[in-house]
């Protein structure tokens, strides 16, 4: 039964670490690519968002790690 939990853990925690990677990609890198190549550059609200993205990523990230800790021996 042990092995069954051990991937069950490492399935929830490989979901909440690619939801992240796509809030990192989408919320977070993308717009400050794209708004490198406009006329305007990143605005206030952009780097605003960009930041919360950021900070949301590496908060799913952290929250992964966590999950893989309650795996059993």
């Amino acid at each position: 039964m042990d092995l069954i939990y051990n991937e069950r853990i490492k399935l929830l925690a490989t979901f909440i670490n690619s939801i992240g990677i796509a809030i990192f990609a989408v919320g977070g890198l993308a717009p400050l690519i794209s708004s490198l190549n406009g006329p305007f550059g990143p605005t206030k609200p952009l780097l605003f968002i960009s930041t919360v993205c950021f900070l949301g990523a590496f908060a799913l990230h952290f929250t992964a790690s966590r999950f893989l800790r309650r795996m059993r021996q």
